[in-house]
């Protein structure tokens, strides 16, 4: 388990992070999650003992890390942090020797990594020349080749086509089978989505948000009713609850106030001619972080 108690970190009159507590368990995948400069990299660098907070704890597995642990632990950062001149091979067993691997293993592993990611002529080419998506592979390649039982990962599909991100989503999901404590982090909400059951949302170094998606996007009373039908949005716009009705090809996306209003909403919508459609949406995680986000900078 990662524990993340109370921590502070502060730079000059900055409060970078902000009593922060959170907790993964083993096998599950967190969302550290947050607009540019709201401490995230900050969190990471604590959490990797690059940084040393003023106030709190971060223990894995019941010890406070330090450089005896930090073996343990595979970190995949949102910039390219990979040496352009070297060699694929030599950068992986660079970055494998510093997680005390042996030169033996770690090529085993690198050629089984290669041969995944679709790249295994690219062994003993520098990664200069390398696409940016390819670069992409061997920054993840470098980040899991000790099969870190902590995982860091900070917009990993960043430079991707849609079937690389799945690839990667597939080995994400194994680390996670595997027991691997996996902390993720995109500005790319959908993704969070498919991934976390638990997140925590930084605005200014302090969380918003924090908890199980679920309960978040239960808690979120806002709804849509999605309708295909010949409906009088004059008329709908003027039912209780109702904030807006509008024509998105051909269905209204009807914006609901709160759940308690949907039954009412409903029971009117039923009995509109052509109706073929009727879906009651949950706010995304993408609405209820723009929501929440911008309110806590506009106090």
């Amino acid at each position: 388990m990662l524990q993340v108690k109370n921590v502070t970190k502060t730079y000059g009159k900055l409060k970078a992070v902000n009593d922060l507590s959170f907790e993964v368990n083993e096998g599950e995948i967190f969302g550290l999650l947050g607009l540019n400069g709201a401490g995230k990299t900050t969190m990471f660098r604590m959490i990797m003992g690059l940084l040393d907070q003023d106030k709190g704890d971060i223990i894995l597995d019941g010890k406070k890390i330090d450089y005896n642990i930090t073996d343990k632990i595979g970190f995949l950062t949102e910039e390219r942090s990979l040496l352009t001149k070297m060699t694929v091979y030599d950068q992986v067993v660079y970055y494998g020797i510093l997680k005390s691997m042996k030169e033996l293993d770690i090529e085993k592993k690198l050629d089984y990594w290669l041969n995944k990611f679709s790249i295994k002529d690219y062994k003993y080419t520098k990664i200069k020349e390398l696409s940016k998506g390819n670069q992409q592979k061997i920054q993840f390649i470098t980040a899991i080749i000790h099969e870190p039982k902590l995982l860091i990962l900070d917009e990993p599909f960043s430079g991707l086509d849609p079937l690389n991100v799945e690839l990667f989503k597939k080995v994400i999901l194994d680390f996670k089978k595997k027991g691997s404590i996996i902390i993720f982090s995109s500005h790319r909400m959908e993704h969070v989505e498919l991934f976390c059951e638990k997140l925590v949302i930084l605005v200014k170094g302090k969380s918003v948000i924090q908890g199980y998606l679920k309960d978040i996007k239960n808690n979120y009373q806002k709804r849509k009713i999605i309708v295909r039908a010949s409906l009088n949005k004059e008329k709908v716009k003027k039912l209780d609850g109702v904030l807006d009705v509008e024509l998105v090809g051909n269905e209204y996306v009807i914006d609901v106030k709160e759940n308690k209003y949907i039954e009412n909403i409903i029971t009117n919508l039923v009995d509109y001619p052509n109706l073929t459609k009727l879906v009651v949406e949950e706010a995304s995680l993408n609405e209820i972080f723009i929501a929440k986000v911008g309110a806590e900078y506009e106090k």
